[in-house]
């Protein structure tokens, strides 16, 4: 079928407001520490325990999108989501803080499903482009997160940012109930044999195991990226406020122009992903070059953030779009493995770049980085043999995955 540009607009709306709820948390921590009279490194905890939440959520929810009736299941996590960002708003203590990071992080997983329900809905000729369109709106929910709790924050307390934040998310959660299509599951199987579908799928496919890999490295170097810039603009040679350092984050906004340009590419040149993929992990590693001379100014940093940020988003957007043409059902299968293998990737890209910061400083988190960028490198060529384009240009499946698609079997 192909989807109206209402319900697109509603997707992506959905995924920017929901993924904006895991990154509250990380310009409010000093708020929420002197109101509660704890430690800002155990306010700064409440982070880790929403990251948890949404990992825990990649491998154990997710995959309910093929075998649950995805309305009903959407609209449900998206009103617990709702409930526990009111809660937020009203706990007493670090504790209940903490149990209600993690419900959020694992009710905020919806967007990972979103987005196969989406290539599922669409027409095959359609279907990169709403990919990319959504991937745009979830980018720009990350960054613009960091925004709306600050001002928020100022004109109402952290608590104001999650009471604002449940409000929207049950508006949202009415909306999706009301307006997305209803329709039966995708695949008549229980959980377990989904669990068991999921890891034959990852064991039989080698191009979901191979683009899996290069999503992992390519958001290993983005995470490096991240997390280090933040201490080089703290840092003497620029001194740079809280503010000012979350103003920055918004040079991160040329990315979600990028994946609708990719998308909309690739939609009409569908035999072009491997290429594309390689193109955009070279400029990827050529982009860490001009990173790497950040200290001489911040012009550096801005032309090589627009560079790294426009080609992560490429290659990521051209991972789903290939693996979402692997089987025609079951793509929550993919999500789940390819999602669960991406954020592995990115909490070792954050681990080394921090050590490599701490040790040989800027030029070091930006080598390792672009250690990251040669494994992608190494990962997609090895794509390659494996990636066998039919005549409309979508990547053949492999036999035996073809066959375990429909039953988990």
């Amino acid at each position: 079928m192909a989807l109206s540009r209402t319900l697109v607009r509603l997707l992506a709306l959905t995924c920017g407001v929901t993924i904006a709820n895991i990154y509250y948390a990380q310009p409010l921590v000093h708020g929420i520490a002197h109101d509660l009279g704890t430690s800002q490194s155990s306010a700064g905890a409440l982070v880790t325990a929403t990251q948890l939440g949404y990992a825990a959520g990649l491998l154990l929810v997710v995959p309910l999108g093929d075998i649950v009736a995805r309305r009903p299941l959407l609209t449900a996590l998206l009103a617990i989501d709702a409930v526990a960002l009111a809660a937020t708003a009203a706990a007493p203590g670090l504790g209940v803080l903490s149990a209600l990071a993690v419900l959020i992080g694992l009710s905020s997983v919806v967007v990972q499903m979103l987005i196969p329900y989406a290539a599922t809905l669409a027409s095959p000729h359609q279907r990169a482009g709403i990919i990319g369109t959504l991937m745009g709106a979830l980018l720009l929910g990350i960054l613009l997160s960091r925004t709306f709790a600050g001002v928020v924050a100022g004109a109402a307390g952290w608590r104001g940012v999650y009471a604002v934040a449940a409000v929207l998310m049950a508006v949202t959660a009415i909306t999706v109930g009301r307006v997305l299509p209803a329709g039966a599951r995708e695949v008549g199987i229980g959980y377990l044999a989904q669990m068991r579908a999921v890891v034959r799928l990852a064991r039989s496919e080698p191009v979901l195991r191979w683009r899996s890999l290069v999503g992992a490295a390519q958001f290993a170097a983005f995470s490096c990226f991240w997390t280090t810039v933040t201490f080089l603009l703290a840092g003497r040679s620029f001194g740079y406020t809280q503010t000012e350092i979350g103003l920055f984050a918004l040079v991160g906004a040329a990315g979600a122009g990028c994946v609708l340009i990719g998308g909309r590419l690739l939609d009409r040149h569908r035999n072009l992903a491997w290429p594309i993929t390689g193109a955009a992990l070279v400029l990827l590693l050529g982009s860490f070059g001009v990173l790497a001379a950040g200290t001489y100014g911040p012009a550096w940093l801005v032309a090589g953030a627009l560079l790294m940020d426009a080609c992560s988003q490429a290659v990521h957007v051209t991972n789903q779009a290939v693996l979402y043409d692997l089987v025609d059902g079951a793509r929550s299968r993919i999500t789940t493995v390819y999602m669960t293998v991406y954020f592995v990737g990115g909490a070792l890209g954050t681990t080394a770049g921090t050590a490599a910061y701490d040790r040989w400083g800027w030029g070091g988190a930006s080598t390792a980085a672009a250690g990251f960028c040669v494994l992608a490198l190494l990962a997609w060529s090895a794509a390659h043999r494996h990636e066998r384009p039919a005549a409309s240009g979508v990547v053949e499946p492999h036999p035996k995955a073809a066959r375990d698609r429909a039953n988990g079997g």
